[in-house]
């Protein structure tokens, strides 16, 4: 039996101890917050989406970084495994939109107080409001771990599983690139990801609140295509939001970071009516300007956009709004049509660490063993969750990369 020190009571640090404490090891626990779980609280909008139901393949595929790393330990703890371990413990389980699987509850304090009893069950020792100061090696080797208050614990294994430097409010704030990095191990250019980005345009503050459900999204640098998908995009004060923007965030966020960055601006199309080509939604506004006929233009399109959006649109055709419709130009209305296909925003950087569901890089992942998530360079130290420079797109999948690579440091200390 050995003794394992774990350091950060999120979701990694509680199933890494929950499993650790399963296979027999005295486990204790560390955590800096008055209590455990603090940003899995607030994740899903407090509702806690665990994993994703989907196979395997489009599991992989929803990670943006380092996904082949990821092989050995989703695997050896599915998204499956995951949904039968939170029933098993008493979080009964949906899948809804998008394979996400949320608890029936729709609570995520829920799913906190099922691992918390785990930890009870199972013996952990936790240690609420203890920070960290300090991880030791000894030729090579783990050995202790300093407390804030300069207390030593000695220990047989370490699982590092502080997060990363998201929502720092709820404690991330670096500790274990501060760990890492003490200890010899290369810690990648860190940035927020999975979060809304600032846009340009004066009307953008002005659909503030606005959700447009089922839009497609294609970023640009240039004419280079960076991003294309399909879902929900929400307009904010500041920018664009939503699901489809977070994701966005994650696969073009880097163009926003480092020296060459500086004043950096990608472009955003907003197609509004993807369902239609180009050819058919000249039809439909055809259609309504014959409805319409004797009406002026600001009044002939309420069936085309949200109550919100009309004034935006209106104002960008560039077509007077008291005109009559039926004096409006073919080449104005077919230039009305490209703006509902095609309408573009500049957007001109990323919200900070606060607004951010995850942060885009971390422990350099060479570094560790991908099927024990132990260090290459410090004998019984382990790295698991958002510390290791893994994130992946909103859906689930963040924490079954949590999920995963805490079970593998789990089951592999000896």
């Amino acid at each position: 039996m050995s003794k394992v020190l774990i350091v950060g009571g999120g979701a990694a640090g509680m199933l890494a101890a929950v499993t650790a404490a399963e296979c027999g090891h005295q486990v204790e626990l560390y955590e800096k917050n008055e209590k455990l779980g603090k940003k899995l609280f607030i994740t899903g909008k407090g509702r806690c989406n665990i994993t994703n139901a989907c196979d395997m393949e489009q599991l992989l595929a929803s990670v943006v970084t380092n996904s082949k790393f990821l092989y050995s330990s989703f695997y050896g703890f599915t998204n499956q495994d995951t949904i039968d371990f939170f029933e098993r413990i008493g979080v009964r389980t949906k899948v809804e939109r998008g394979d996400r699987v949320f608890p029936q509850s729709d609570h995520s304090s829920d799913v906190i107080h099922a691992l918390e009893r785990e930890l009870r069950r199972k013996q952990v020792k936790v240690f609420l409001n203890t920070p960290v100061r300090q991880i030791q090696e000894e030729e090579g080797a783990f050995c202790c771990l300093v407390r804030k208050d300069g207390t030593k614990v000695s220990g047989d294994a370490c699982i590092i599983a502080t997060g990363g430097l998201s929502y720092q409010t709820t404690g991330s704030t670096g500790d274990g690139y501060k760990f890492a990095q003490e200890l010899g191990h290369q810690v990648t250019e860190c940035i927020p990801a999975l979060v809304p980005m600032t846009a340009e345009e004066s009307w953008v503050p002005e659909l503030q609140g606005l959700s447009l459900r089922n839009v497609r999204a294609i970023i640009w640098d240039g004419r280079k295509k960076l991003f294309e998908d399909f879902g929900e995009l929400l307009f904010t004060h500041y920018g664009v939001s939503g699901p489809l923007m977070l994701s966005a965030s994650s696969i073009v966020g880097k163009k926003f970071q480092g020296k060459k960055s500086d004043g950096k601006k990608l472009t955003l199309e907003i197609d509004l009516k993807p369902a239609l080509s180009e050819e058919q939604l000249d039809q439909r506004v055809l259609r309504d300007f014959g409805e319409n006929q004797n009406k002026q233009f600001k009044n002939a399109v309420g069936k085309l956009f949200p109550a919100k959006l009309i004034p935006i649109m209106i104002r960008l055709s560039g077509i007077d709004p008291e005109k009559k419709v039926n004096i409006i130009s073919k080449e104005e209305r077919q230039q009305f049509v490209g703006l509902i296909k095609h309408l573009p925003v500049t957007l001109t950087g990323l919200r900070d660490y606060n607004e951010a569901i995850v942060t885009k890089g971390g422990v350099k992942v060479k570094e560790i063993d991908p099927s024990t998530m132990e260090s290459k360079l410090i004998k019984g130290l382990y790295f698991v969750g958002e510390v290791l420079d893994l994130d992946a797109l909103t859906g689930g999948f963040n924490l079954q990369i949590a999920w995963s690579t805490a079970y593998a440091a789990g089951i592999s200390i000896e």
